[in-house]
């Protein structure tokens, strides 16, 4: 179900009135029959509103009308002052309010629609709205829908008229009222309109010898956007009556108004010779030609600005784009220095951990040497007094620096090695003790032998050899 407010926004949403109290007046009066009010509201013979109503409707549109005469042969005529700015001189225009089925049948949009979501119909009507200056949005410039019931019938009636008058004739569009009216407006041009009344006698003549006459084709194609129906046909029929065509042949000049609804500038009924019509047509499009130059300026003037501002945007993009490439690559550049800072950092604390791990270990190794060196000393006990039973063993080492001490004979090879370790003269912890007459390398099998059985009693000579 539609509530309330719904059925309020989409009947301001197509009859264009702003004040909600005068929207909810008109759908109480009709029960809040959405479709019975829009269609009571847009009808073609609804009467102009009141002057309390006048300006949500025309958009500030001021109408006065004249009244023809009753000669066949004149042209009726009324005059329009649109947005505050005053009609071209010797223009006059009349306000036509199009039906509501012409504005929806022309883009295929069924009122009993309604109940099936009004977001999808409200989507549709904007669009429709769109088509006749309620909608700023032109982006989708082509009916909604690929053929409607109004095209199929344009189509219709363009082939029917080819058969029967042939090719050299004006453009008819093949598409619906409203269709040919945005296309009108987005050339900058006017549209001229022909019923056609296939039982009216004037009808044959009146297309064969001047609607199709090669001067007036020319003309109509070169400055206006045509569309024919047959009033035969749906939309033909309505817009005979919108238009109160009362004699045939029919044509007509309007132009896209506001709402719902088209300024008709000009409309010629009866029979007309091909000078006489197009004596018709150039008046119009000379004194419509402000209007259009305006129209046509404003909206390059649009679309200059719009190209400005898309060129701005562009170039305020590609500043930021840069500023920001920029920054990056200064960020990249701290992070690069940063990064290399704490390597460089990281290596310095590694050498510097590994040199106090070195200068540890060394301290380590002396202090154990040092020990080591000190037990060994003790081990020896202290050096005898010379006697018998006591050996003098002389020490030479590579740096030629000698070393003597007594030892009791008793005393192991292995004593003779401690006492040249306690006295920490050598770097190196592989070597031997050789003697030189006879050569003898005192090794790791004779550490446990005696001074005496090894010989060196009552003293010895001996040197340092170290291992290679």
């Amino acid at each position: 179900m539609v509530d309330a407010a719904d059925k309020l926004a989409y009947f301001q949403a197509i009859t264009g009135l702003e004040d909600p109290d005068l929207c909810r007046e008109i759908l109480s009066a009709h029960d809040w029959d959405l479709e019975q009010a829009i269609s009571s509201f847009t009808g073609s013979n609804s009467d102009v509103p009141s002057s309390s109503t006048a300006a949500p409707l025309n958009d500030a549109v001021t109408t006065t009308t004249t009244t023809p005469t009753t000669t066949p042969s004149d042209v009726t005529e009324s005059g329009l002052v649109a947005r505050g700015a005053a009609a071209p001189a010797g223009l006059a225009w009349k306000i036509i309010t199009l039906p509501f089925s012409i504005i929806s049948g022309s883009l295929g949009l069924v009122s009993g629609a309604i109940g099936l979501g009004m977001w999808a119909a409200g989507g549709v009507l904007s669009y429709s709205l769109g088509m006749i200056g309620l909608n700023s949005n032109r982006n989708n410039n082509g009916p909604l829908v690929p053929v409607s019931g109004a095209g199929a019938e344009a189509a219709e009636f363009v082939a029917d008229f080819e058969r029967c008058y042939g090719n050299r004739r004006p453009n008819f569009v093949a598409e619906g009222f409203m269709d040919a009216l945005q296309r009108s407006r987005y050339e900058f041009k006017l549209l001229f309109v022909y019923l056609h009344s296939a039982d009216h006698p004037d009808t044959p003549s009146f297309c064969e010898g001047t609607l199709c006459s090669p001067v007036l084709v020319d003309f109509v194609n070169e400055n206006f956007v045509a569309w024919g129906g047959s009033i035969r046909a749906s939309e033909g029929f309505k817009m005979s009556n919108s238009l109160k065509a009362s004699r045939f042949p029919f044509c007509a000049v309007v132009m896209a108004a506001t709402n719902q609804r088209i300024a008709l500038l000009q409309q010629v009924e009866g029979p007309r010779s091909p000078e006489e019509m197009l004596t018709v047509l150039q008046r119009v499009l000379e004194e419509s030609a402000p209007v259009l130059v305006t129209a046509r300026h404003d909206a390059e003037e649009r679309r200059t600005n719009i190209r400005l501002r898309e060129e701005q945007d562009a170039a305020y993009r590609a500043a930021l784009e840069a500023d920001q490439a920029r920054e990056r690559l200064r960020q990249e550049e701290q992070e690069r220095l940063a990064r290399e800072a704490a390597e460089a950092e990281r290596k310095r604390k590694e050498e510097e951990e590994a040199r106090e791990r070195e200068a540890r270990e060394a301290a380590e190794k002396e202090a154990a040497l040092a020990r080591l060196r000190q037990e060994k000393a003790l081990s020896l006990g202290a050096e005898p007094e010379k006697g018998p039973d006591v050996t003098q063993v002389l020490v030479r080492f590579p740096t030629g620096e000698r070393k003597d001490r007594r030892f009791h004979n008793t005393a192991t090879i292995q004593s003779l090695y401690d006492y040249v370790d306690s006295l920490g003269c050598l770097e190196v912890e592989s070597y031997s003790l050789v003697s030189n007459f006879p050569r003898v390398v005192y090794g790791p099998e004779k550490l446990s032998m005696s001074l005496k059985e090894a010989g060196l009693h009552p003293q010895a000579s001996l040197f340092v050899e170290l291992s290679s």
